[in-house]
Protein backbone atom coordinates (compact mmCIF):
# COMPACT_ATOMS: atom_id res chain seq x y z
CA UNK A 1 0.00 0.00 0.00
CA UNK A 2 1.59 3.36 -0.99
CA UNK A 3 2.14 5.86 1.79
CA UNK A 4 0.25 9.15 1.99
CA UNK A 5 3.51 11.00 1.31
CA UNK A 6 4.30 9.02 -1.87
CA UNK A 7 0.74 9.60 -3.08
CA UNK A 8 1.15 13.33 -2.42
CA UNK A 9 4.49 13.38 -4.27
CA UNK A 10 3.00 11.73 -7.34
CA UNK A 11 0.17 14.28 -7.48
CA UNK A 12 2.29 17.43 -7.21
CA UNK A 13 5.73 16.39 -8.42
CA UNK A 14 5.86 18.81 -11.36
CA UNK A 15 3.70 21.59 -9.97
CA UNK A 16 5.09 25.15 -10.42
CA UNK A 17 4.17 26.09 -6.84
CA UNK A 18 6.05 23.17 -5.31
CA UNK A 19 9.76 22.83 -4.62
CA UNK A 20 11.32 19.83 -2.97
CA UNK A 21 13.55 19.83 0.08
CA UNK A 22 15.16 17.37 2.45
CA UNK A 23 18.01 14.93 1.97
CA UNK A 24 16.02 12.77 -0.44
CA UNK A 25 13.98 15.66 -1.92
CA UNK A 26 10.71 14.37 -0.50
CA UNK A 27 9.51 17.35 1.55
CA UNK A 28 7.18 19.61 -0.48
CA UNK A 29 7.59 23.36 -0.10
CA UNK A 30 4.65 25.53 -1.09
CA UNK A 31 5.88 28.47 -3.18
CA UNK A 32 3.84 31.58 -3.86
CA UNK A 33 4.18 33.20 -7.27
CA UNK A 34 3.88 37.02 -7.30
CA UNK A 35 2.55 37.10 -10.87
CA UNK A 36 -0.58 35.33 -9.59
CA UNK A 37 -1.71 38.62 -8.08
CA UNK A 38 -2.61 39.97 -11.53
CA UNK A 39 -3.81 36.83 -13.29
CA UNK A 40 -5.65 33.72 -12.14
CA UNK A 41 -4.08 30.47 -13.32
CA UNK A 42 -6.01 27.23 -12.79
CA UNK A 43 -2.80 25.25 -12.38
CA UNK A 44 -1.57 27.57 -9.62
CA UNK A 45 -4.98 27.47 -7.92
CA UNK A 46 -5.04 23.68 -7.91
CA UNK A 47 -2.67 23.21 -4.94
CA UNK A 48 -4.65 25.36 -2.51
CA UNK A 49 -7.90 23.83 -3.73
CA UNK A 50 -6.55 20.29 -3.51
CA UNK A 51 -5.59 20.69 0.14
CA UNK A 52 -8.64 22.84 1.00
CA UNK A 53 -6.47 25.68 2.30
CA UNK A 54 -8.46 28.47 3.95
CA UNK A 55 -7.79 31.98 5.18
CA UNK A 56 -9.65 34.78 6.88
CA UNK A 57 -9.06 38.53 7.02
CA UNK A 58 -10.10 40.31 10.21
CA UNK A 59 -10.31 44.02 11.05
CA UNK A 60 -8.33 45.12 8.02
CA UNK A 61 -8.60 45.32 4.26
CA UNK A 62 -5.83 44.04 2.04
CA UNK A 63 -6.58 43.47 -1.61
CA UNK A 64 -3.00 42.32 -2.09
CA UNK A 65 -3.16 39.55 0.53
CA UNK A 66 -6.65 38.46 -0.49
CA UNK A 67 -5.77 38.42 -4.19
CA UNK A 68 -2.55 36.44 -3.74
CA UNK A 69 -4.15 33.81 -1.49
CA UNK A 70 -7.30 33.47 -3.59
CA UNK A 71 -5.31 33.07 -6.79
CA UNK A 72 -3.32 30.28 -5.14
CA UNK A 73 -6.52 28.36 -4.46
CA UNK A 74 -7.09 29.41 -0.84
CA UNK A 75 -10.73 29.71 0.20
CA UNK A 76 -11.78 32.74 2.26
CA UNK A 77 -13.89 31.96 5.32
CA UNK A 78 -15.97 34.21 7.56
CA UNK A 79 -14.00 36.27 10.14
CA UNK A 80 -15.74 34.32 12.92
CA UNK A 81 -14.81 30.91 11.50
CA UNK A 82 -12.20 28.77 13.24
CA UNK A 83 -11.65 26.61 10.16
CA UNK A 84 -8.61 28.37 8.68
CA UNK A 85 -4.93 27.85 7.92
CA UNK A 86 -4.06 31.55 7.92
CA UNK A 87 -5.56 34.48 9.79
CA UNK A 88 -4.55 37.94 8.56
CA UNK A 89 -5.53 40.76 10.89
CA UNK A 90 -4.78 44.44 11.21
CA UNK A 91 -4.63 44.52 15.00
CA UNK A 92 -3.22 42.73 18.03
CA UNK A 93 -4.79 39.40 18.93
CA UNK A 94 -6.54 38.63 22.19
CA UNK A 95 -4.89 35.93 24.36
CA UNK A 96 -7.91 33.60 24.09
CA UNK A 97 -7.60 33.58 20.29
CA UNK A 98 -3.89 32.76 20.45
CA UNK A 99 -4.44 29.98 23.00
CA UNK A 100 -7.01 28.29 20.75
CA UNK A 101 -4.68 27.93 17.73
CA UNK A 102 -3.92 24.50 16.29
CA UNK A 103 -0.42 23.58 15.12
CA UNK A 104 -1.35 24.05 11.43
CA UNK A 105 -2.78 27.55 11.95
CA UNK A 106 -0.89 30.78 11.51
CA UNK A 107 -1.55 34.38 12.48
CA UNK A 108 0.33 37.46 11.31
CA UNK A 109 1.10 39.00 14.71
CA UNK A 110 3.07 38.05 17.80
CA UNK A 111 1.65 38.91 21.22
CA UNK A 112 3.04 42.18 22.63
CA UNK A 113 4.39 43.41 19.31
CA UNK A 114 3.50 46.86 20.61
CA UNK A 115 6.82 46.66 22.46
CA UNK A 116 8.28 47.47 19.04
CA UNK A 117 5.52 49.35 17.29
CA UNK A 118 4.41 51.81 19.97
CA UNK A 119 6.84 54.69 19.78
CA UNK A 120 7.17 55.08 23.56
CA UNK A 121 7.72 51.36 24.17
CA UNK A 122 10.30 51.11 21.39
CA UNK A 123 12.22 54.04 22.85
CA UNK A 124 12.06 52.61 26.39
CA UNK A 125 13.29 49.20 25.25
CA UNK A 126 16.19 50.69 23.31
CA UNK A 127 17.01 52.97 26.24
CA UNK A 128 17.17 49.91 28.49
CA UNK A 129 19.66 48.27 26.09
CA UNK A 130 21.71 51.47 26.01
CA UNK A 131 21.95 51.43 29.79
CA UNK A 132 22.86 47.73 29.88
CA UNK A 133 25.31 47.62 26.96
CA UNK A 134 26.48 51.18 26.44
CA UNK A 135 25.06 54.05 24.39
CA UNK A 136 27.54 53.56 21.55
CA UNK A 137 26.36 49.97 21.00
CA UNK A 138 22.67 50.90 20.77
CA UNK A 139 22.86 54.45 19.43
CA UNK A 140 20.20 53.79 16.79
CA UNK A 141 17.52 56.36 17.70
CA UNK A 142 17.79 60.13 18.23
CA UNK A 143 17.76 61.46 21.79
CA UNK A 144 14.17 61.03 22.94
CA UNK A 145 11.91 61.86 25.88
CA UNK A 146 8.39 60.79 26.78
CA UNK A 147 6.39 63.75 28.06
CA UNK A 148 5.05 64.71 30.46
CA UNK A 149 6.66 61.96 32.61
CA UNK A 150 10.24 62.87 31.59
CA UNK A 151 9.78 66.62 31.48
CA UNK A 152 12.39 67.21 34.21
CA UNK A 153 15.07 65.44 32.13
CA UNK A 154 14.05 67.15 28.90
CA UNK A 155 16.78 69.42 27.53
CA UNK A 156 15.35 72.40 25.81
CA UNK A 157 17.64 73.28 22.93
CA UNK A 158 15.84 72.33 19.72
CA UNK A 159 14.67 71.69 17.14
CA UNK A 160 12.49 68.79 18.29
CA UNK A 161 10.02 66.59 16.47
CA UNK A 162 6.83 65.77 18.37
CA UNK A 163 4.91 62.50 17.82
CA UNK A 164 1.89 60.96 19.55
CA UNK A 165 3.03 57.66 21.07
CA UNK A 166 0.52 55.46 19.25
CA UNK A 167 -0.23 57.22 15.96
CA UNK A 168 0.62 56.27 12.38
CA UNK A 169 0.78 57.70 8.84
CA UNK A 170 2.25 60.99 10.05
CA UNK A 171 -0.82 61.98 12.06
CA UNK A 172 -0.21 64.47 14.85
CA UNK A 173 3.49 65.02 14.06
CA UNK A 174 4.92 68.55 14.21
CA UNK A 175 8.24 70.34 14.77
CA UNK A 176 9.13 72.98 17.36
CA UNK A 177 12.18 75.05 18.15
CA UNK A 178 10.88 76.20 21.55
CA UNK A 179 9.52 73.86 24.28
CA UNK A 180 6.70 76.33 24.97
CA UNK A 181 5.23 75.28 21.62
CA UNK A 182 4.73 71.69 22.80
CA UNK A 183 1.19 70.64 23.67
CA UNK A 184 1.09 68.13 26.52
CA UNK A 185 -2.59 67.24 26.54
CA UNK A 186 -1.60 63.58 26.00
CA UNK A 187 1.49 61.38 26.20
CA UNK A 188 3.89 62.42 23.47
CA UNK A 189 7.32 61.46 22.22
CA UNK A 190 9.81 64.30 21.81
CA UNK A 191 12.84 63.40 19.70
CA UNK A 192 15.79 65.51 18.70
CA UNK A 193 15.23 66.44 15.08
CA UNK A 194 17.93 65.16 12.71
CA UNK A 195 18.74 68.47 11.05
CA UNK A 196 21.40 67.13 8.64
CA UNK A 197 19.53 64.48 6.62
CA UNK A 198 21.10 62.97 3.55
CA UNK A 199 19.50 64.66 0.54
CA UNK A 200 18.88 63.57 -3.03
CA UNK A 201 18.36 66.47 -5.44
CA UNK A 202 17.95 68.66 -2.32
CA UNK A 203 14.97 66.65 -1.04
CA UNK A 204 14.77 64.82 2.27
CA UNK A 205 13.77 61.14 2.15
CA UNK A 206 13.47 58.08 4.36
CA UNK A 207 13.50 54.35 3.64
CA UNK A 208 10.80 51.77 4.34
CA UNK A 209 12.29 48.30 4.87
CA UNK A 210 10.21 45.15 5.17
CA UNK A 211 11.30 42.84 7.97
CA UNK A 212 9.79 39.42 8.58
CA UNK A 213 10.17 37.70 11.94
CA UNK A 214 9.18 34.03 12.09
CA UNK A 215 10.31 33.40 15.68
CA UNK A 216 11.43 35.33 18.74
CA UNK A 217 12.85 32.26 20.49
CA UNK A 218 15.24 31.83 18.80
CA UNK A 219 15.12 35.19 17.02
CA UNK A 220 14.75 34.62 13.27
CA UNK A 221 14.84 37.75 11.12
CA UNK A 222 14.49 38.08 7.34
CA UNK A 223 15.11 41.44 5.66
CA UNK A 224 13.53 41.74 2.24
CA UNK A 225 15.95 42.69 -0.52
CA UNK A 226 13.81 45.56 -1.82
CA UNK A 227 12.08 48.47 -0.16
CA UNK A 228 10.77 51.96 -0.80
CA UNK A 229 12.21 55.44 -0.42
CA UNK A 230 9.66 58.16 0.29
CA UNK A 231 10.56 61.77 -0.55
CA UNK A 232 9.37 65.07 0.83
CA UNK A 233 7.73 67.32 -1.75
CA UNK A 234 9.50 70.60 -0.88
CA UNK A 235 13.28 71.08 -1.09
CA UNK A 236 14.99 70.96 2.29
CA UNK A 237 16.05 74.17 4.03
CA UNK A 238 17.33 74.29 7.62
CA UNK A 239 16.14 77.86 8.20
CA UNK A 240 13.95 78.08 11.29
CA UNK A 241 11.27 79.97 9.37
CA UNK A 242 10.45 76.70 7.55
CA UNK A 243 10.00 74.59 10.67
CA UNK A 244 6.22 74.37 10.23
CA UNK A 245 6.42 73.17 6.62
CA UNK A 246 5.43 69.52 6.91
CA UNK A 247 5.93 68.92 3.17
CA UNK A 248 9.60 69.80 3.68
CA UNK A 249 10.36 68.01 6.93
CA UNK A 250 8.09 64.94 6.91
CA UNK A 251 8.65 62.11 4.47
CA UNK A 252 5.46 60.14 5.19
CA UNK A 253 3.63 59.23 1.99
CA UNK A 254 0.29 59.85 3.72
CA UNK A 255 1.36 63.46 4.30
CA UNK A 256 3.08 64.24 1.00
CA UNK A 257 0.46 62.72 -1.30
CA UNK A 258 -1.72 65.69 -0.29
CA UNK A 259 0.86 68.15 -1.62
CA UNK A 260 0.26 69.83 -4.98
CA UNK A 261 3.93 69.13 -5.71
CA UNK A 262 3.61 65.36 -5.30
CA UNK A 263 4.87 63.49 -8.39
CA UNK A 264 3.83 59.90 -9.06
CA UNK A 265 5.24 57.50 -11.62
CA UNK A 266 3.06 55.30 -13.83
CA UNK A 267 5.86 53.05 -15.09
CA UNK A 268 6.86 50.18 -12.77
CA UNK A 269 10.20 49.84 -14.57
CA UNK A 270 11.17 53.43 -13.70
CA UNK A 271 12.27 53.25 -10.07
CA UNK A 272 14.03 56.60 -9.60
CA UNK A 273 11.43 59.19 -10.58
CA UNK A 274 8.93 61.16 -8.54
CA UNK A 275 8.35 61.08 -4.80
CA UNK A 276 8.62 57.32 -4.37
CA UNK A 277 11.70 55.34 -5.44
CA UNK A 278 12.74 51.76 -4.91
CA UNK A 279 15.40 51.12 -2.29
CA UNK A 280 17.72 49.65 -4.91
CA UNK A 281 17.38 52.80 -7.05
CA UNK A 282 18.47 54.93 -4.08
CA UNK A 283 21.43 52.64 -3.42
CA UNK A 284 22.48 52.83 -7.08
CA UNK A 285 22.27 56.62 -6.94
CA UNK A 286 24.34 56.81 -3.75
CA UNK A 287 26.94 54.41 -5.12
CA UNK A 288 27.32 56.60 -8.19
CA UNK A 289 27.85 59.52 -5.80
CA UNK A 290 30.76 57.64 -4.23
CA UNK A 291 28.95 56.52 -1.06
CA UNK A 292 29.79 53.19 0.58
CA UNK A 293 26.39 51.53 0.21
CA UNK A 294 27.67 48.14 1.38
CA UNK A 295 28.65 49.64 4.73
CA UNK A 296 25.40 51.59 4.88
CA UNK A 297 23.26 48.47 4.47
CA UNK A 298 25.34 46.58 7.05
CA UNK A 299 24.59 49.39 9.49
CA UNK A 300 20.89 49.28 8.58
CA UNK A 301 20.82 45.51 9.19
CA UNK A 302 22.62 46.06 12.52
CA UNK A 303 19.98 48.64 13.48
CA UNK A 304 17.16 46.22 12.65
CA UNK A 305 18.70 43.41 14.70
CA UNK A 306 19.27 45.66 17.71
CA UNK A 307 15.75 47.07 17.64
CA UNK A 308 14.30 43.56 17.59
CA UNK A 309 16.67 42.40 20.33
CA UNK A 310 15.45 45.24 22.53
CA UNK A 311 11.92 43.80 22.53
CA UNK A 312 12.81 40.12 22.26
CA UNK A 313 12.45 39.23 25.95
CA UNK A 314 8.97 40.80 26.22
CA UNK A 315 7.62 39.17 23.07
CA UNK A 316 9.17 35.73 23.60
CA UNK A 317 7.79 35.67 27.18
CA UNK A 318 4.33 36.49 25.83
CA UNK A 319 4.65 33.71 23.24
CA UNK A 320 5.45 31.18 25.96
CA UNK A 321 2.44 32.36 27.92
CA UNK A 322 -0.18 32.59 25.16
CA UNK A 323 0.94 30.73 22.00
CA UNK A 324 0.49 26.93 22.06
CA UNK A 325 2.80 26.08 19.13
CA UNK A 326 6.12 27.71 18.20
CA UNK A 327 5.16 28.06 14.55
CA UNK A 328 1.77 29.76 15.04
CA UNK A 329 2.96 33.37 14.73
CA UNK A 330 4.87 35.40 12.21
CA UNK A 331 5.02 39.14 11.65
CA UNK A 332 5.84 41.59 8.91
CA UNK A 333 7.18 44.88 10.30
CA UNK A 334 7.77 48.10 8.42
CA UNK A 335 11.01 49.73 9.56
CA UNK A 336 11.32 53.44 8.77
CA UNK A 337 14.95 54.54 8.61
CA UNK A 338 16.46 57.98 7.98
CA UNK A 339 20.02 58.39 6.72
CA UNK A 340 21.94 61.48 7.82
CA UNK A 341 24.57 63.37 5.84
CA UNK A 342 27.33 61.30 7.49
CA UNK A 343 25.66 58.14 6.18
CA UNK A 344 24.52 57.04 9.65
CA UNK A 345 21.11 55.33 9.70
CA UNK A 346 18.58 56.31 12.38
CA UNK A 347 15.49 54.32 13.29
CA UNK A 348 12.40 56.53 13.16
CA UNK A 349 9.77 53.92 14.00
CA UNK A 350 8.61 50.35 13.51
CA UNK A 351 5.19 49.89 11.93
CA UNK A 352 2.63 47.26 12.88
CA UNK A 353 0.82 46.09 9.73
CA UNK A 354 2.80 48.25 7.27
CA UNK A 355 0.68 49.52 4.40
CA UNK A 356 0.19 47.06 1.54
CA UNK A 357 -1.76 49.57 -0.53
CA UNK A 358 -0.62 49.78 -4.13
CA UNK A 359 -1.24 53.37 -5.20
CA UNK A 360 1.41 53.20 -7.93
CA UNK A 361 2.79 50.47 -10.21
CA UNK A 362 6.07 50.47 -8.25
CA UNK A 363 4.12 49.61 -5.07
CA UNK A 364 2.56 46.58 -6.72
CA UNK A 365 5.87 45.45 -8.21
CA UNK A 366 7.66 45.53 -4.86
CA UNK A 367 4.89 44.55 -2.47
CA UNK A 368 3.47 41.64 -4.49
CA UNK A 369 6.89 39.98 -4.67
CA UNK A 370 7.56 40.70 -1.01
CA UNK A 371 4.23 39.22 0.13
CA UNK A 372 4.70 36.16 -2.09
CA UNK A 373 8.15 35.56 -0.60
CA UNK A 374 6.76 36.06 2.90
CA UNK A 375 4.03 33.46 2.41
CA UNK A 376 6.56 31.07 0.88
CA UNK A 377 8.67 31.44 4.01
CA UNK A 378 5.86 30.81 6.46
CA UNK A 379 3.70 28.65 4.22
CA UNK A 380 2.66 25.09 4.67
CA UNK A 381 1.76 22.24 2.37
CA UNK A 382 -0.92 20.13 4.01
CA UNK A 383 0.38 19.77 7.61
CA UNK A 384 4.07 19.85 6.71
CA UNK A 385 5.60 23.19 7.70
CA UNK A 386 8.75 24.20 5.84
CA UNK A 387 10.73 27.37 5.25
CA UNK A 388 12.71 28.70 2.31
CA UNK A 389 15.31 31.43 2.36
CA UNK A 390 14.27 33.72 -0.46
CA UNK A 391 15.04 36.87 1.51
CA UNK A 392 18.48 38.35 1.08
CA UNK A 393 19.50 38.47 4.70
CA UNK A 394 18.76 35.92 7.41
CA UNK A 395 19.93 36.53 10.93
CA UNK A 396 19.68 33.91 13.63
CA UNK A 397 20.71 35.88 16.64
CA UNK A 398 20.28 35.39 20.34
CA UNK A 399 21.68 38.15 22.55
Amino acid sequence: MPSLLSHTVSLIEDHPCIAWSGASKTIPILLFIPEAIVSKDGNICSIGEQYKMAFKIVRTESRLVRGLLTNHGFHEVHPNSNDFNLMWTGSHLKPYILRSLHDFQKVNHFPRSYELTRKDRLYKNIQRMQQAHGLKNFHIVPQTFVLPSEYQEFCYKGPWIIKPVASSRGRGIYLVSNPNQISMDENILVSRYIHNPLLIDEFKFDMRLYVLVTSFDPLLIYVYEEGLARFATVKYDRASKNIKNTFMHLTNYSVNKKSSDYVSCDDPEVEDYGNKWSLSAVLRYLKQEGKDTTLLMRQVEDLIIKALLSAESHISAACKMFVPHKTNCFELYGFDVLIDAKLKPWLLEVNLSPSLACDAPLDLKIKASMIADMFSLVGECKLILVFIKSYTAEFQTRY
